[in-house]
């Protein structure tokens, strides 16, 4: 299952790192199991519990739970505790509708306001998802991932809109954890690379007509890639 080599992936940096868990591999193991519906909606999240699980204290479990919070996939209730919030598929389409308008308009404005070390950072950004895509382990969608939010990144500073850029920027982390779960399909992460190139490609032409509907297209979640999606957070065994 995804939670058990996530599991063992970290136990594995846990002995490497003298016992230290830090709160973001905490919350990482949190969201998947949140998202992909081992852990039901209204479930709470007891502290002491997921402290024990990975043998940390309670002060890295409860930056992890408020970064949960501050994601939307966690809600905090005064003197009772944390809680899993139900995110609806009616709710997840429509943050991605908002999603794709917004990289949208932040690849239009790049197109247009990018400067030398902009295209620079691009091209960097671009080099590392292709050489995250190439790599032949069980966490080379994750290592995309991480990656791709850098791609991403380098867009919203060349848009030269610090407002769409920190409105953009808020969502995407809303909707991170599922944006890393579509890499999981098969095929998803390497249809994700060829879409990049083509928004570089658009964006360094200065065309923003063609890097706003690439960008569009590469966030829009319909048709067979909202099928896959949906699949992908059915629980096993269901």
């Amino acid at each position: 299952m995804l939670v058990e080599k996530l599991d063992a992936r970290r136990a594995g940096r846990r002995q490497s790192k003298a016992g230290r868990v830090k709160s973001g591999e905490i919350r990482e193991i949190l969201e998947q199991e949140i998202v992909t519906g081992e852990r039901s909606a209204g479930e709470r999240l007891d502290e002491q519990a997921v402290a024990g699980r990975f043998g940390v204290s309670r002060t890295p479990v409860r930056e992890a739970i408020n970064q949960l919070a501050s994601a939307g996939l966690v809600e905090l209730i005064p003197n009772r505790g944390a809680f899993v919030r139900e995110t609806g598929l009616a709710d997840l389409v429509e943050m991605f509708e908002v999603m794709a308008e917004m990289e949208a308009m932040a690849g239009r404005l790049a197109a247009r306001r990018i400067d030398a070390a902009g295209r620079a950072k691009l091209q960097v950004a671009l080099l590392a998802c292709e050489s995250a895509a190439a790599r032949d382990a069980d966490d080379a969608s994750d290592a995309y991932y991480y990656e791709n939010e850098r791609f991403h990144e380098a867009i919203y500073d060349a848009c030269g809109n610090r407002f769409l850029a920190g409105e953009a920027r808020r969502l995407h982390q809303r909707l991170k954890a599922f944006r890393r779960l579509q890499l999981r399909v098969p095929q998803r992460m390497r249809q994700s690379l060829a879409e990049h190139r083509r928004i570089v490609a658009a964006i360094e032409a200065s065309d923003g007509e063609r890097a706003e509907a690439e960008l569009k297209a590469h966030i829009t979640v319909q048709g067979e890639r909202f099928a896959d999606l949906v699949a992908s957070l059915k629980p096993k065994g269901d």
